[in-house]
């Protein structure tokens, strides 16, 4: 019998660069946040992603979200997520899935459920159970944001008036 809440260290990220963490992690928090909360609807403080805009095709665009959502868990796999999470990470997932189905009743759901940004959070709790904290990304966007291994430009600057 596998010990779904097994506190070994975990072997794949002991494996792992932390360059390579951080870009896994960078990449899902990117797709999390453009399939649910990339865009405001005008007027109102609530935010929607992809998923809501791409379920409005009926069946097809739940499936197709799915397929995208499916990303997510793919990487948790790779960062050797236990079997317990990825289940939590399928269940949030088919849950979406199958609710969103529904007209109306789905697209509305798809906005206030969130499946990816669950999924993430499961993700950045087992990378932070396993002593390794994620790259916080809620700053929004930042220049040199991607892996920071960039050329560093000294010196001093004059302004030209």
């Amino acid at each position: 019998m596998i010990n779904v809440f097994n506190s070994k260290p975990n072997e794949t990220l002991q494996r792992m660069d932390r360059a390579e963490i951080d870009a896994a992690v960078m990449r899902v928090e990117a797709v999390a946040r453009l399939m649910d909360s990339a865009f405001e609807i005008p007027g109102t403080k609530i935010r929607m992603g992809l998923d809501g805009i791409i379920g409005l095709i009926p069946v097809l665009g739940d499936l197709v979200s799915s397929l995208i959502s499916s990303y997510i868990i793919w990487e948790a796999k790779n960062l050797g997520v236990s079997k317990f999470t990825l289940a939590r990470m399928v269940g949030n997932m088919a849950i979406d899935t199958v609710v969103g189905i529904v007209p109306l009743l789905g697209d509305a759901f798809d906005v206030a459920f969130r499946t990816n940004m669950k999924n993430l959070a499961l993700l950045k709790k087992h990378l932070e159970k396993n002593g390794i904290a994620a790259p916080d990304l809620s700053a929004g966007p930042r220049v040199g944001r991607m892996g920071g291994t960039g050329p560093v430009i000294e010196g001093t600057a004059t302004r030209i008036d």
